[in-house]
């Protein structure tokens, strides 16, 4: 067990290390390139700090535990709006814009109930791969076509870096963020399953969580400099890819049945934690999402939590 424990040590440290120079390099690119920071938390964050996802489902899919990877894509969406955004907000209070509630909100939505027509038969087909994969197309290429820096903006510090020594920074920063997460969910996984951990609760739990520490590190980063923006647009961003990019994989890959807890118990719990999500910014669109609403949301979170651990014992 020597192994996996000093994998799980090194890959917090990386975890850390490389979530501030990530965003460093994020919110001097958006400058730089005249994106806003909204759309960078969209797409090069939410991408980057998605990526460990999308490697441990192509992964388990080859591997032929697809249960491993759908677990991973609930599970990381559950702990991204319950665990980070709920640690975020009570790190530091995070302002709300009207945009976002009117742009990237429906797609979120969208996606979620697209999900959940997928695994509504227990299955996932080559058909709901593609039909998902073809949504995350039609999203990436809608969030640049809309997208326009604002006023709104032009609060945080952001790092006045050259565009080379940005892009360095943003490149390293992603690299050791992939490899760090790599090694925190291999150490994990291997603890997890010489206790005998089914392979749904493994993606649920351990991976899930693992995965979701770069957009934990990343947000908290973010919302520690005031880059706001790239913080709740790194939390959207990442559900989205989750859903359109980690989620087809299993189906593309490996099409089959899916374990029925998926969609009796933990779809249902990232469905509600969304539709929370999406009241908090209607009500909070032209204020902030606080410590109030934080601790709702991590309590959330330590209840489904509760709910997984008593599972194992029955």
């Amino acid at each position: 067990m020597l192994y996996p424990i000093l994998a799980i040590i090194l890959g917090l440290i990386g975890l850390v290390w490389s979530a501030d120079r990530f965003v460093e390099g994020a919110a001097a690119t958006a400058r730089r390139a005249g994106m806003s920071k909204l759309l960078i938390g969209m797409t090069i964050v939410s991408v980057g700090t998605s990526a460990p996802e999308i490697v441990v489902s192509i992964m388990a899919s080859l591997d032929g535990t697809p249960d491993i990877a759908t677990g991973n894509a609930l599970g990381s969406n559950i702990a991204n709006i319950g665990m980070v955004l709920g640690v975020t907000a009570l790190v530091a209070p995070i302002p709300v814009h009207f945009g976002l509630v009117r742009r990237e909100l429906p797609l979120l939505l969208a996606a979620t109930a697209l999900a959940g027509y997928a695994l509504s038969n227990s299955a996932l087909s080559r058909l709901d791969g593609i039909l998902l994969l073809a949504l995350l197309v039609f999203t990436i290429v809608w969030l640049f076509k809309v997208d326009a820096p604002s006023e709104e903006e032009a609060g945080g510090d952001i790092p006045d870096m050259t565009a080379g020594r940005a892009v360095f920074w943003l490149l390293i920063g992603l690299a050791v963020l992939i490899a760090s997460s790599r090694a925190l969910v291999w150490g994990a996984t291997d603890i997890a399953e010489a206790f005998g951990v089914p392979e749904l609760i493994i993606g649920l739990t351990v991976i899930a969580i693992g995965t979701s520490l770069p957009e934990l590190a990343a947000s908290v980063a973010s919302a520690l400099k005031r880059h706001h923006d790239i913080a709740i647009g790194n939390i959207i961003g990442s559900n989205l890819f989750n859903i359109l990019a980690v989620l087809p994989m299993p189906g593309l890959i490996a099409p089959g049945p899916v374990d029925g807890s998926a969609i009796s118990r933990d779809y249902p719990v990232m469905l509600g934690l969304t539709l929370l999500l999406a009241a908090l910014l209607i009500w909070q669109r032209r204020g902030k999402i606080g410590r109030g609403p934080g601790v709702i949301l991590l309590g959330c979170y330590l209840a489904y939590s509760a709910w997984l651990a008593i599972s194992l014992t029955h």
